[in-house]
């Protein structure tokens, strides 16, 4: 196990999610709303609330679960950077590669954290 590995995907990931969270939160209440004035949609930034502490604290757990819902975002952002226009257009293409960059320090982390069983002796046969 690599800590030091461990610590810049953490980082990596952790800056990513912050980010992630405040252009979602922007994006949707200010920025380029789907309704003038906000909309439901900004709920989405404060969902992602919910793992930022396990990641923050380095909780594998919490990793491996990012790893799954963060596959929504990215989703969301593939589909609304080829269907929508104008500044909406550009903010989808920023959420899709934080998505991704979230998505990948989050496998990166959980494999350098991964606990790997020294390989017992085999035995060989004698003839």
């Amino acid at each position: 196990m690599s800590t030091v590995k461990a610590g810049r995907y953490q980082s990596l990931t952790s800056a990513s999610l912050i980010a992630l969270i405040f252009l979602c939160l922007a994006w949707e209440g200010w920025l380029a709303p789907l309704r003038p004035g906000g909309s439901w949609m900004i709920l989405k930034g404060a969902l992602l609330l919910l793992p930022l502490f396990g990641i923050l604290r380095g909780r594998r757990y919490t990793y491996k679960w990012l790893s799954l819902f963060i596959q929504f975002y990215l989703l969301e952002g593939l589909v609304r950077a080829t269907s929508d226009h104008g500044p909406s257009q550009w903010l989808a293409l920023a959420e899709t590669i934080l998505a991704a960059t979230v998505f990948v320090g989050t496998v990166m982390f959980i494999r350098s954290t991964r606990h790997n069983p020294e390989k017992p002796e085999t035995t060989k046969n004698r003839s």
